[in-house]
């Protein structure tokens, strides 16, 4: 008699014999009992779980002689003709082969009227089902939903997703699942000793890997290593017929990150590529033992899980979990896997492959941010202060002129030297010095000297900004801290702001019409802060300055209606309207419009919101 392959040979001939399949064996065994059949059935799942085979081991149990039944005899002439693919009245088609629609008429549809030969049922078995052709499909609808009663229809296929959803409403679908590694290395060990061979337990797990959840694939390659090894196999049989990387080469290269060894990384991409590895299932592997480490990492007490170690393995997944962080885990597994897609099109593999694993080492020396914030994990030795680069010369500061105003002679310009008697420099958006005739700036709220907290640049050493008195002052400088755009948008532009009871009044000048559609967009806003600031809830209004109404004077910056703007970056340029009488040419007059651009509000504020530093004055002819 020829030799037949394991596959054929141990295939399951009752339901009870179907591994991994409980809850669609049991559903079919519970429908034949209880005589509640359907007149379609649909096996979907992966290659090699026993789609095919549970649709014979039904054909038996309806045409039993002792059937229907859910234990089929197995010694009938029925059973024995249908597990041998023999019997006339059980039809197995090929659906790549019988595509076209003229195929299903012939072979299916002209002979549903007859009866069946010896049978009970004559059965059409279809594989691979979702081959057939929209047309075929669109033949088999009324076939399949109101067929002879001696009719079954029994349809396998790996892709569910491709059968027309008129086809599956009209079946009972059952969906196989892949099958678990430890059930497979127990079929396979049963198999071992019915065929009287030796093999170790983790050659065995090697094989079930290799197949990925499909009994068929490992029946296969086990059957490929026996021919190979003879009536004893071990690990290294497995590994060198099949391709297969040994669990002891990869947990090395874990170590050897682990221990930081960069030549032990090349030493062992060497190996791989000697070997004759396929350097994608390398990573592969690598990818898989970072996953086992990060459950140990997660779970210790699954070290005898025989899904995550085999046979003395355990103890060294362990160590080497405790090794790494939960973190490192993760980003080299992320790594890994971008190497494998890398490698797919890679002229040299074993450099991506190489890369990765230092990639990995270097990931380990990161520092979680909560440790640098908690001042952990910041390095203690010393560091090498860098090296500026040359600042370019400032230019020189305008010339004053003793016509400037007296409050402009008594300002700086941001980074000029503080003037003669120990007065501080001004920084911008405070408070103008008393007795210089300028009302403060809407949003100016600065406290007392003493209490004033000292702009960058100040010699003075900084101190705590005590609670304003002012309510006003008190919102106007915490919107302040908390928004500068909303200050510089909407509270520098207002013409005067009024706390009058419980409501906040801002006037704006006819021509900050945009400042107002701000100051209403953020009104809820400034409201809820106003509660948690002042104590009560404050209405906000915005008002337009009536034309009839005198202008306030707000100090030098605003005489002749002055306006500056100063763009977002070191060397920015100001231009400043003329007013009647300024001669740009003498050097009085410039020092002044400086001033009177430095002290503008608008120019104050943006210099608050950007890092900008005004070092030319133009005016606008």
């Amino acid at each position: 008699m020829a030799y037949q392959v394991l596959a054929r040979k141990y295939r399951p001939q009752r339901f009870g014999d179907v591994v991994g399949q409980q809850a669609t064996t049991k559903t079919l065994r519970n429908a034949l009992s209880q005589g509640r059949l359907a007149q379609a059935f649909v096996f979907a799942g992966p290659r090699g779980v026993g789609k095919t085979t549970t649709a014979r081991i039904l054909a038996r149990a309806l045409n039993c002689a002792d059937g229907p039944t859910p234990d089929p005899c197995g010694t009938c002439d029925a059973c024995v003709e249908i597990a041998e693919g023999r019997d006339i009245d059980v039809l197995e088609i090929d659906a790549a082969t019988h595509t076209q629609v003229e195929n299903i008429r012939e072979v299916i549809i002209a002979g549903l009227a007859m009866a069946p030969v010896r049978n009970r049922y004559k059965v059409y078995i279809i594989d691979e089902v979702h081959q057939l052709s929209g047309h075929s499909f669109n033949a088999l609808l009324k076939s399949i939903e109101e067929p002879p009663p001696h009719v079954m229809f029994m349809m396998a296929t790996t892709q569910l997703e491709k059968i027309p959803d008129t086809i599956l409403s009209r079946a009972q679908v059952y969906e196989l699942r892949t099958i678990g590694r430890q059930q497979i290395v127990e079929q396979l060990r049963m198999i071992a000793v019915a065929e009287s061979i030796a093999v170790d337990d983790a050659a065995l797990g090697l094989v079930a890997r290799a197949a990925d959840g499909s009994m068929r694939d490992a029946q296969s390659a086990f059957d490929q290593v026996i021919a190979f090894a003879g009536e004893t196999i071990g690990v290294d049989d497995v590994s060198t017929v099949l391709g297969l990387i040994g669990r002891d080469p990869v947990l090395d290269a874990v170590a050897a990150v682990a221990d930081e060894d960069a030549a032990a990384v090349f030493e062992l991409a060497g190996r791989f590529v000697e070997a004759g590895y396929d350097l994608r299932l390398v990573c592969r592997e690598l990818s898989r033992a970072v996953r086992d480490l990060l459950v140990l990492s997660i779970d210790p007490s699954r070290a005898a899980d025989p899904e995550i170690a085999g046979e003395g393995e355990g103890d060294r997944l362990v160590d080497l979990a405790q090794r790494f962080s939960r973190e490192d885990l993760l980003r080299a597994f992320d790594a890994l896997t971008r190497a494998e897609a890398e490698i797919r099109s890679a002229a040299q593999p074993r450099y991506h492959l190489e890369m990765a694993l230092l990639r990995w080492m270097h990931l380990r020396r990161l520092v979680p941010l909560t440790d640098l914030l908690q001042g952990r994990g910041v390095p203690t030795a010393p560091r090498t202060p860098p090296v500026s680069p040359p600042r370019k010369p400032r230019p020189a500061p305008l010339p004053r002129s003793a016509s400037a105003p007296a409050e402009a002679s008594r300002r700086s310009a941001p980074g000029d030297s503080a003037p003669a008697g120990g007065g501080r420099r001004s920084a911008p958006g405070d408070s103008a010095p008393a007795g210089g005739g300028r009302r403060s700036a809407p949003g100016d709220s600065a406290p007392p000297a003493g209490n004033r907290q000292s702009a960058p640049g100040d010699s003075a050493p900084a101190t705590a900004v005590t609670a304003d008195p002012d309510e006003k002052g008190a919102l106007l400088a915490e919107a302040r801290r908390v928004s500068k755009l909303f200050h510089a948008l909407v509270v520098v532009p207002a013409r005067r702001i009024d706390l009058e009871g419980d409501r906040l009044v801002f006037t704006f000048p006819p021509d900050r019409r945009t400042a107002a559609d701000r100051l209403q967009e953020k009104r809820e806003w400034l409201e809820t802060l106003s509660a948690r600031v002042v104590g009560r809830r404050l209405t906000v209004e915005a008002v337009e300055e009536s034309a009839g109404e005198p202008e306030q004077p707000r100090g030098a910056s605003d005489a002749g209606g002055a306006r500056a703007g100063a763009a977002g970056g070191a060397g920015a340029t100001a231009a400043v309207a003329p007013v009647p009488g300024d001669s740009p040419a003498a050097d009085g007059a410039a020092a002044g419009l400086r001033e009177r651009a430095l002290g503008d509000p608008v120019v104050k504020a943006v210099l608050e919101l950007f890092p900008a530093e005004i070092t030319e004055v133009e005016s606008i002819r």
